[in-house]
């Protein structure tokens, strides 16, 4: 082939260009990046959440035991309910009676009750007296428990307090808690 045959570099790219060719790969290889990167992106995010909250669907056995996995925190968080509406438990051995933050529990329906003086690990704090009329964790419901609303908690996260835990028997093994309800007159 002569020098005069053979199309020259400008011919070849303005050839590329017009075939669709370089820009339809270089789509194809952004279009993979994205899709990779939004699939590692979501990969850890669940990742962080799975480890920050372990126990969102809860291990319930035949016989009503409730075994939670401890959270990267330390704590064990659980599903469960009030009134009948999903909440976030954080299980508080600490606390006397279950614990409300004011901005869940307002959007729960509850209006302040009776002011009452918090001893938190903080110093005091002030909250309201509040009745739950049930709360479930698992296949276990209490009904009609007392409960505190407080200022300053997480937005989304209730204490689970010794009010409702007081039924239970736990047992803590490694990183793993097992709830069992006691028989009746146990609690």
């Amino acid at each position: 082939m002569n020098r005069q045959n053979r199309p020259n570099r400008h011919d070849r790219l303005n050839h590329i260009g017009r075939s669709g060719f370089a820009s339809g790969n270089t789509r194809l290889i952004a279009v993979g990046w994205v899709l990779l990167l939004g699939a590692l992106f979501w990969f850890f995010l669940d990742w962080g959440e799975r480890e920050s909250h372990p126990n969102r669907n809860l291990k319930v056995t035949g016989s009503s035991e409730i075994v939670l996995a401890r959270s990267r925190d330390g704590h064990y968080y659980a599903d469960g309910e009030i009134n009948g509406r999903p909440v976030k438990f954080m299980l508080d051995t600490g606390a006397t009676q279950i614990a409300l933050p004011r901005i869940l529990a307002n959007s729960l329906g509850f209006a302040p009750g009776t002011p009452v003086t918090l001893q938190t690990a903080a110093g005091p704090a002030i909250g309201y007296a509040v009745r739950l009329a049930s709360v479930r964790l698992g296949g276990v419901e209490i009904t009609d428990l007392g409960a505190v609303v407080a200022e300053g908690m997480q937005e989304s996260t209730v204490l689970l307090g010794m009010n409702f835990l007081r039924h239970l028997e736990m047992t803590q093994r490694g990183n793993q808690l097992t709830l069992r309800p006691l028989a009746a007159g146990g609690g």
